[in-house]
């Protein structure tokens, strides 16, 4: 792909967004970044601001509607838009999981049907979901999120068979904790139950501590920009933590992975 291209990139406000969309328009694309509210974003060079909510269809429609007016194309849409969730699977309420699920996977589902048909109709185009380590391995404590992100990967890996037909082709990005806003304030669910107390403190803390010692979304922005521009494949993972995750998920006996994983999460 050249690198002229129209870019959509969800969630630019803050975090892994705003630093993918800012890398696009270094590399000559033009870019067009969703917020929840323009009046609230604060402003990013070469990156043209639209109003969407993810959760709502209309908005969807008519915020992609808008860019393919003014942009006469749309090359690459990047799924980056997303929300967290901290507590057991048990202390969960149904509305909290559909809540997380709209945006993060319905999110997903309604921006990819936008901006489907002006990619079939130009026989070209990427569409790069920002899914997680999570969306490969179990995360205690966060159940429903890692639900979340292991629905993005079935979604995707189908979707990419079905639109290859078209010249369109869709690939997941697999960051691990990264600084961001996201990680470091993940909401919590409303129900507490008293036996869990212990081993959820001691999983919110590592992944606090995680998050401290995490790099910067750019490492992650430059994977999503390859992802998007460079040669299509299935999946990529930032260097780092990611990579080294992906490759003790595939390559080592799941015992060893087990243990690894609880210990990470503080669960001995």
């Amino acid at each position: 792909m050249s690198h002229s291209k129209v870019v959509v990139v969800t969630g630019v406000s803050s975090g892994i967004g705003r630093a993918a969309a800012e890398r696009f328009a270094k590399r000559g694309c033009r870019v067009f970044g969703t917020v929840r509210s323009i009046e609230k974003a604060s402003p990013l060079p070469g990156v043209q601001f639209v109003e969407m909510d993810l959760r709502d269809e209309a908005s969807v429609q008519r915020s992609i509607q808008s860019i393919a007016d003014q942009a006469k194309r749309i090359d690459v849409l990047v799924n980056n838009a997303g929300t967290s969730l901290l507590g057991a699977v048990e202390e969960t309420a149904t509305a909290e999981a559909a809540s997380l699920f709209d945006t993060n996977v319905f999110g997903i589902l309604r921006t990819t049907q936008a901006v489907l048909p002006h990619m079939r109709a130009q026989r070209e185009g990427r569409i790069v979901n920002v899914s997680s380590v999570l969306g490969f391995l179990p995360a205690p404590y966060m159940g429903l999120y890692s639900a979340s992100k292991h629905a993005v990967e079935g979604l995707t890996e189908s979707l990419d068979h079905e639109v290859r037909q078209f010249g369109v082709r869709a690939t997941l990005v697999e960051p691990s904790f990264t600084r961001t806003n996201l990680d470091a304030n993940a909401p919590q669910t409303s129900s507490r139950i008293a036996d869990y107390e212990h081993e959820r403190g001691l999983a919110s803390l590592a992944a606090v501590n995680s998050i401290q010692t995490a790099p910067s979304p750019e490492g992650v922005a430059s994977t999503i920009v390859d992802a998007a521009l460079g040669a299509w494949r299935m999946r990529r993972t930032p260097a780092g933590q990611a990579s080294l995750l992906r490759k003790l998920r595939r390559f080592m006996p799941a015992g060893p992975v087990d243990a690894s994983l609880r210990k990470s999460f503080g669960l001995g």
